[in-house]
């Protein structure tokens, strides 16, 4: 057997292969932004006014030097058309007084015949310009202003300071023209060159000057700037990082904090609105996931607990009928066992039915939206079997309606409308207007059910209706009155926004201002609106929030000794909540509960015309989509089921 030998891979040096960063990356990743920025602001300046000085320099250089040529050029011509001056043979004789041209005048062979009237000296130092030898033109062009270099001469008994030997050894700026002259005695024309030149020591002292005052300057401006922009940068820095402190204790747990607000129409004021919003949506994402979280563990929890209960009931009265068998009197014990067992199967059979509803629910399975509904028989159906069961009951049925009303004290309550209004009003919704407050509530106007047509799911709609009777039939005394009405109403609000409210007061508070606001606007969206009041005992405020969750009971005690589950009102938000609606439970005024409804419409009349298409549920037929039946509880009507008569005037009685 041959044994091998495994050798890695060698790697290059500094890092992974393909993954080499170049230094200059790393360089600059390293320094902070701050830095950068006032670096960068630095280098802007230097080449800024760096630029600027030297164009401003070179621009009086050439203006100084323009000037001068000029000045060469109208000095030649006065001397060419001088002729008394060109007669001397030689101009240092002249008498003329010291000036600051050098003067020199060559015949027709170039030949000296006149110099300079007096040299310019500094200080002892003789300065003129270097011209070309005798009898030679050199590089100097006629006509054309050309600079030369300076011929310094020191006297023997001067002793110049470093000053004027610099001014002394300026260049000079010589101009050759030539000239021409007639002579009357020789009656003949004498030609030649004149030289004359301009010492360039005070242009070149001007452009010195400038040169100074601009490199002054520029190390002032960039110092400034460079202290401004520190200062500005790191001010313009700080809320960067106030929002990386805000970070950082975000990432370490406090979702609560916020990025403090900064003018909006800045850069760092809108990049902090931006990141708050996004906050809040993460904390709200996170909230909500916590919220799941724990619902989803209460309800595996209550689901354990509820199936271990029937089970434990089989499991004991199993092991009970097991243990007596071999008594006399074993088949009595054995129908009792059975009969108890037989409870027990059906009750947990009950539960995961209801298990099994609410997961397809949440799955978006298991309900068809987009079938028409004939509610009017479905509420028909309810209150024929509320009535069957509660013959004593006083049903009132009628239309739901819009009360408005304004007063000085929005919070003394609204004055009575009549006993039939009284009976069905709901919680109003106040809204203040300076002094006087609008109060919105819906009201119960006695009569038969009106009809109304619905787009949704047959079926779970019928299972809304049965179980929220149910409850009635369950929790309230068989002689108390109850009302149910129903109607059309628009709120300006859209069926997505509607499905987010909350099941509770503030939710119906802003669905009845969306309804206010489609009064006023005349425009909306068409809402079925159904209402359950019962006049029962009541819940405390504490419970009604949490009504429809899952398992829950406000009373065990009594949920038990009725056999509820406590999942019926849950599958009644799920099944309003698929439909975009809204349901919430209040108090009804002198005790009770009041349950209301609310689903868009939908288009009916379009989906009447679709070929194909379902009629509406009608009472005694079942929804042709789906063969699931619907569990109600204590004798109420399951599907598929017979027609059957209906009681009274639709189960209704009248006001006494």
């Amino acid at each position: 057997m041959k044994s091998s030998t495994y050798r890695a891979p060698v790697r290059p040096e500094g890092g992974q292969q393909g993954q080499r960063r170049p230094r200059h990356d790393s360089l600059l990743a390293g320094i902070p932004l701050s830095t950068k920025l006032v670096a960068s602001m630095l280098i802007l300046l230097i080449v800024g006014t760096v630029g600027i000085s030297v164009a401003i320099c070179q621009m009086a250089d050439d203006y100084l030097m323009k000037k001068t040529d000029t000045q060469l050029i109208r000095q030649a011509n006065l001397g060419i058309r001088n002729a008394t001056l060109l007669k001397q043979e030689d101009l240092s004789k002249s008498g003329l007084g010291p000036t600051d041209y050098f003067l020199q005048i060559r015949d027709d062979q170039l030949q000296i015949i006149a110099d300079d009237l007096n040299p310019m000296q500094f200080n002892g130092v003789v300065s003129r310009p270097r011209l070309p030898a005798n009898g030679t033109m050199g590089s100097i062009p006629l006509g054309q202003p050309t600079t030369v270099p300076a011929y310094v001469k020191v006297n023997s008994k001067a002793s110049p300071d470093r000053d004027s030997l610099k001014r002394a050894g300026a260049s000079w700026r010589v101009v050759a023209m030539q000239w021409r002259l007639h002579s009357d005695l020789e009656d003949t024309d004498i030609s030649g060159v004149l030289y004359i030149g301009l010492s360039m020591s005070d242009q070149n002292e001007a452009v010195h000057a400038l040169t100074t005052f601009c490199l002054v300057m520029s190390v002032i401006v960039v110092l400034l700037g460079g202290v401004v922009s520190a200062l500005l940068i790191q001010s313009t820095l700080v809320p960067l990082k106030r929002i990386e402190k805000t970070a950082a204790m975000i990432a370490a747990g406090n979702l609560h904090q916020r990025i403090p607000s900064f003018p909006e129409n800045t850069e760092v004021g809108s990049l902090a609105a931006s990141l708050n919003v996004m906050l809040a949506r993460i904390e709200q994402s996170f909230n909500e996931q916590k919220r799941t979280t724990e619902k989803m563990k209460r309800f595996v929890s209550d689901a354990s607990h509820e199936l271990r209960t029937p089970l434990a009931a089989i499991h004991g009265y199993a092991e009970l009928y097991r243990m007596q068998r071999a008594y006399p009197g074993a088949l009595e014990r054995a129908d009792e066992s059975i009969r108890h067992i037989e409870d027990s199967s059906s009750r947990m059979t009950d539960l995961v039915s209801d298990l099994l509803s609410l997961a397809r629910l949440d799955e978006g399975r298991g309900i068809n939206t987009n079938l028409p509904v004939d509610m009017t028989g479905l509420v028909r159906d309810s209150v024929d079997d509320l009535h069957a069961l509660d013959p004593e009951r006083q049903i009132i049925c009628g239309t739901v309606t819009v009360v408005t009303e304004t007063r000085e004290d929005p919070s003394s309550p609204p004055a009575p409308k009549g006993r039939g209004s009284a009976k069905g009003r709901g919680r109003a919704r106040t809204k203040p207007v300076g002094r006087v407050g609008v109060v919105t509530s819906l009201s119960l106007q006695e009569g038969p059910l009106p009809g109304v047509e619905v787009v949704g799911d047959p079926s779970r709609l019928r299972q809304v209706a049965t179980n929220i009777v149910g409850n009635i039939h369950r929790y309230t005394p068989s002689d108390s009155p109850v009302q149910v009405s129903m109607g059309l109403l628009n709120a300006a609000i859209p069926p997505e926004a509607m499905a987010r409210l909350g099941s509770d007061e503030t939710g119906m508070a802003h669905f009845l201002d969306a309804v206010q606001v489609a009064q006023n606007s005349r425009v909306g969206t068409p809402y079925l609106v159904l209402r359950f009041i019962d006049h029962g005992p009541g819940v405390p405020a504490e419970s009604r929030a949490r009504l429809f969750e899952r398992f829950y009971t406000a009373d065990p005690s009594r949920a038990r000794e009725k056999g509820g589950t406590g999942l019926g009102l849950a599958i009644v938000q799920s099944i309003v909540k698929a439909h975009h609606g809204l349901i919430c439970v209040e108090e009804t005024p002198g005790g009770g509960l009041t349950f209301t409804m609310a689903i868009p419409q939908g288009q009916v009349e379009s989906l009447r015309q679709t070929p194909g298409s379902a009629e509406p549920d009608r009472p005694g037929r079942q929804s042709p989509h789906s063969q699931e039946s619907v569990r109600t509880s204590q004798g109420l009507r399951t599907h598929p089921e017979p027609p059957k008569q209906q009681v009274g005037s639709s189960g209704c009685t009248p006001l006494t």
